[in-house]
């Protein structure tokens, strides 16, 4: 593949785009960032309404983007991130469903390492089996500032699902295994990270219980899980 900008899937010229980047699934949550967080934020990407801004938050350059559902989606726009635009770092987020009796609607989990049911790992030739990981660095920054902020969280894995609709759930066997909550991506988000020795951090608002049944509609995930944000922006 060239080296050359624009790519595929992203508009942007080399130095339209900050070496740090906050993402999330749906483009309208990055374009909700942009208005929320960012001073005179200028969009640099469209394609496919894959939404991206870049403006300044707190004097530092700083971009946001959606990334899409899915692990293949966002491994397709973090390795061109990674690799085309020289992102250093990408803060993931999102929501997820709980599968922790102690994790409730609107709580935040930060995702030390994520599981998998995906087979996206196999490219990389190894004999054994990767353990995808955060940047510690990313991390331990993510738990001051929740507790700075008063906000409830959990640190843990994250079990990153290709499959929304199981035919043959187990969410039982893996919470068996201590994993806190569900989602589709940060497993692809660090893998892609650990291969370009660059950072990476998931940080997901509950927005679903599946032991309880509490739930969220679509419109409250795009509008008001902010919390996870303020964390994200604090530390970027």
């Amino acid at each position: 593949m060239s080296n050359l900008t624009p790519t595929p899937h992203i508009a942007a010229k080399k130095g339209e785009i900050a070496s740090k980047m906050i993402m999330a699934g749906d483009p309208l949550r990055a374009k909700l960032m942009a208005e929320k967080f960012l001073t005179n934020p200028v969009q640099f990407n469209s394609v496919r309404n894959m939404f991206g801004f870049t403006g300044e938050y707190k004097g530092k350059k700083v971009s946001v983007m959606g990334h899409g559902m899915g692990i293949p989606s966002i491994g397709i726009y973090t390795y061109e991130l990674f690799n085309f635009y020289d992102v250093e770092t990408i803060i993931r987020v999102g929501s997820a469903g709980s599968i922790n009796a102690d994790l409730h609607v609107g709580d935040l989990v930060i995702a030390q390492g994520a599981c998998s049911d995906s087979n996206y790992a196999s490219q990389f030739g190894v004999q054994g089996t990767i353990a995808p990981i955060a940047s510690y660095e990313l991390l331990s920054q993510a738990v001051e500032a929740c507790k700075q902020f008063q906000y409830r969280y959990k640190v843990g894995n994250v079990l990153s699902s290709d499959v929304f609709y199981s035919d043959c759930p187990q969410n039982d066997k893996w919470q068996k295994m201590g994993v806190l909550a569900v989602e589709m991506e940060a497993m692809g988000l660090y893998l892609n990270a650990m291969r370009a020795k660059k950072q990476a951090l998931t940080i997901c608002t509950v927005s679903d219980h599946i032991l309880t049944g509490e739930a969220t509609t679509a419109e409250e995930r795009q509008n008001s899980f902010t919390r996870m944000m303020d964390v994200a922006f604090s530390i970027i």
